[in-house]
């Protein structure tokens, strides 16, 4: 159940100060309160409570702006409790009427927040935040009245190649996520430890009699392969045909159990249907001396994760969320495409140009972009709308470069940089290099809190700059 608490503070005043506690209202805390459209999020954030009975949740405030803190300072969800505990500034940014000893929720509660605050919401909220705070917003909102067309008639394929404006830099990275670098014999050990401990609480369970399991040997074994400082092919290939047979008897084990009726634990059973797969794909490439299959399952416990392949010199293979950013002329990001799934980046272009379109009511006048980018359905779309596509023609270079295009190409380059250093930005200080949670929901909810309060603390700071000079 949500209610809205109208007792909550709507402004500095309202913050119930103790005797002798003297706080100054110029703080970057309730500066950045007061920037945040509270009241906006929170009609939408109420829609997700369809019960009226039941425990009343914390509003809308408190989830959010303990999530923003979190990222903001990387602190873990036990630290951030008593971070707010001690601080005032921080609970009048999440909304309390006044300062208090007692901790506002619980550290386990973070959890919630992140389950209900989705990446779709923050996606949301952060395209709502920009558009509010656009310096030209008036002349944006005539220009959609009236968007710019070639015939008059708004058809956004005929449009005037004058009327471009502005830049529109886009790339694409990885969020990965905190996980053990998986090898094929590490995860057919763990999977058979896992397969053990079902087959134990089976035979405590239902008295099923106890079956050969071989738990020391194959402990053994696998510390044998794990500790050799070097591994060659053929040591490899025996090991793993060691737990493969482990991991296929255990697996008899279970469905011999529940086919003689035995339902095991509710929590255990997405972990068996991923033990099966992942089973069936290293067995396939056993079989097969191969070293790729699709899908593949690279942790067992998080079996959405998939490796995507960035042919970076530090980390060529990365295991997370791949992401396209697309950052505009005030220097504002957002996310255009996330998935765990690896996908050609391409395909994402033309749909953050419409997306441009669409809250601009014009096209960009160029678009800044890598090579993968520069397909030739991507370079017709571009000069079908009048967009000056970064980089060179197709085709051999020819004699006719002159030095005005060589400037050009250099100052594209340049200014491409921008997506690096938010990519830089959002991975070293607002926590998207090393993704900790561990839900599918709430592993896309911190990349885009990444993004969301990059957003806002570049705006405060234009903010703050603009009021100083």
């Amino acid at each position: 159940m949500y209610k809205s608490d109208n007792k909550l503070q709507s402004s500095f005043l309202d913050f119930n100060q103790p005797m002798g506690l003297h706080m100054n209202s110029e703080n970057r805390w309730i500066k950045m309160a007061d920037m945040i459209p509270w009241d906006v999020f929170e009609k939408k954030y109420k829609h997700l409570f369809k019960s009226k009975t039941g425990n009343v949740a914390k509003p809308l405030r408190m989830a959010l702006g303990a999530l923003i803190i979190q990222t903001r300072f990387q602190f873990s969800d036990r630290e951030l409790v008593q971070q707010i505990t001690e601080n005032p500034y921080l609970q009048y940014f999440i909304g309390l009427p006044g300062y208090q000893e007692t901790p506002p929720f619980d550290a386990s509660t973070l959890v919630l927040f992140r389950k209900r605050i989705s990446a779709k919401m923050l996606m949301e909220a952060n395209e709502y935040l920009l558009e509010e705070n656009k310096p030209d917003k008036k002349e944006d909102d005539n220009d959609h009245h009236n968007p710019p067309s070639g015939n008059g008639s708004g058809d956004p394929g005929k449009t005037d190649e004058s009327k471009n404006k502005g830049t529109l830099i886009i790339d694409a990275t990885c969020a990965p996520v905190y996980i053990r670098y998986p090898q094929d014999v590490s995860l057919l050990n763990e999977a058979r430890e896992k397969l053990e401990e079902m087959i134990l609480w089976f035979h405590k369970a239902y008295g099923v009699v106890l079956p050969r399991r071989d738990c020391k040997a194959a402990r053994k074994q696998y510390l044998g392969f794990a500790k050799s400082k070097k591994h060659s092919a053929k040591q490899i290939r025996k090991a793993l045909k060691k737990q493969l047979s482990y991991v296929r008897r255990n697996i008899g084990y279970l469905e011999s159990f529940m086919s003689a009726g035995f339902a095991p634990r509710q929590k255990d059973i997405p972990t068996i249907l991923t033990i099966f797969k992942l089973y069936e794909q290293q067995k396939y490439m056993y079989d097969n001396k191969v070293h790729r299959v699709e899908n593949r399952i690279v942790s067992i416990s998080q079996p959405w994760i998939r490796p995507i392949v960035r042919g970076k010199v530090k980390a060529p293979v990365e295991f997370g969320a791949k992401l396209d950013l697309s950052i505009d002329a005030e220097g504002y990001a957002r996310i255009e495409n996330i998935s765990f799934d690896a996908y050609n980046e391409s395909a994402c272009l033309q749909d953050a140009v419409n997306a441009y379109y669409e809250r601009s009511g014009y096209y960009p006048e160029r678009v800044l972009a890598d090579q993968i980018y520069r397909t030739r359905d991507n370079r017709s779309f571009c000069q079908k709308h009048g967009i000056r596509l970064s980089g060179p023609k197709l085709g051999r270079p020819g004699r006719e470069t002159t030095k005005t295009d060589k400037q050009t190409e250099y100052q594209d380059n340049t200014d491409r940089i921008e997506v690096e250093r938010r990519f830089s930005l959002t991975k070293r200080c607002y926590g998207m290099g090393r993704i900790v949670t561990r839900l599918e929901d709430t592993q896309l909810t911190s990349i885009a809190l990444s993004v969301f309060v990059a957003n806002i603390i570049r705006m405060q700071q234009r903010i703050l700059s603009a009021l100083f000079y």
